[in-house]
């Protein structure tokens, strides 16, 4: 999804995941996967599997138990280890001359704050042993796309630029108090990244929804129970809208929560346009159920594939693997399209020719 997002501008030398279930998806909806694409562990490669030096490299490792703090462990030291795995190729390729003209790291928000914002501070230390300066933006797909998405984007550049010419966007105040967190000596390795701010979504959920005759519904036994599961407050914010009749789409997640000191599963639902942040399917709570209010009437059923794909700014063109398991997990792993098509736009591109020309 980054490719797509970079655009047909750029051409992918190479990429890697572990994950067979992904590289097979990369390679129904990439002809030239066969001659760039590893399917494997990172920690596996060499620089010898890696072509030239790169003007970007991206890296969206796992973000279970997202630890960077002494990670070097490989996959044995927790899934998020693959970053480090990543890191070491960096390294490597540093150390060769070939060190990639910028880098982008794509993670939750939680990567600002995990260890205390441990996990933060040593990324930007290993960014700037190895010569990058580095900032970063937070950024939500619902400024793109009808899905709330906050993500972290650290944008690293190798040596420095000289000159930008576009206003500084005000950074975010999570990202402000990270960056507060950093020592003297990372700060001064710190850029804040000159871009407009993104536009505003125009499209809604109940545009990208697939037609009412398409979609397998629940039995309304099954919806009054999920109406049972929720809060006073919503089932409140439901019925109004039930009373007013006109046709309203709303997600729904079903969560463990606290209520009066006791565990119950909760249903919550949301009626603004948006659907909530896409998951992996790990278990049943993490699929989104679709609430449809009609005609006094109240539907519900599960979130499908494409219109999971839709969220991500996925065309309906893009091959999703057959079982619908699988291809919520592709999604729900992924980076939203537009997002990256946007910073590519405000960002990158314009941070690659102000390279070239710091040259010349």
């Amino acid at each position: 999804m980054a490719r797509l997002g970079l655009g047909e501008g750029w051409s992918c030398t190479f990429a890697n995941d572990i994950d067979s279930t992904k590289a097979a998806t990369y390679r129904a909806n990439f002809p030239d996967a066969d001659l760039h694409l590893n399917q494997g562990d990172v920690w596996g490669l060499t620089t010898g599997d890696l072509p030239g030096r790169a003007d970007l490299a991206w890296a969206s490792s796992p973000c279970q138990d997202f630890s960077l703090a002494g990670g070097r462990a490989g996959l044995a030291g927790g899934r998020s280890s693959a970053f480090y795995g990543f890191w070491n190729l960096i390294e490597a390729l540093a150390a060769e001359g070939r060190a990639p003209r910028m880098l982008v790291i794509e993670n939750v928000t939680g990567l600002l704050t995990s260890n205390g914002g441990g996990d933060f501070i040593a990324l930007c230390r290993a960014l700037a042993d190895q010569g990058y300066e580095y900032g970063a933006l937070e950024l939500d797909a619902a400024a793109f796309l009808p899905q709330s998405r906050p993500r972290v984007f650290v944008i690293a550049v190798h040596g420095g630029v000289r000159s930008w010419g576009m206003a500084e966007v005000p950074r975010t105040a999570a990202i402000a108090r990270a960056y507060s967190r950093l020592p003297p000596s990372l700060r001064d390795h710190w850029i804040d990244w000159p871009a407009s701010p993104p536009r505003q979504c125009t499209r809604a959920l109940a545009d990208l929804v697939d037609p009412d005759l398409e979609a397998l519904w629940h039995r309304p036994e099954e919806t009054a129970h999920l109406i049972t599961l929720m809060s006073p407050k919503h089932q409140a914010q439901l019925e109004a809208l039930r009373v007013l009749g006109d046709r309203t789409i709303g997600t729904l997640f079903r969560r463990t929560r606290q209520v009066k000191g006791h565990r119950q599963q909760r249903a919550e639902v949301r009626f603004d346009g948006r659907a909530g942040c896409l998951r992996t399917p790990g278990g049943g709570s993490s699929r989104q159920t679709l609430i449809l209010v009609e005609r006094g009437q109240v539907r519900s059923r599960l979130i499908s594939p494409r219109e999971a794909a839709r969220l991500m700014g996925l065309a309906d063109t893009y091959r999703l693997p057959t079982s619908t398991t699988a291809a919520l997990h592709i999604v729900g792993d992924g980076v939203a399209v537009p997002v990256v098509r946007w910073l590519a736009q405000a960002v990158i591109e314009p941070l690659l020719s102000a390279l070239d020309a710091d040259a010349l």
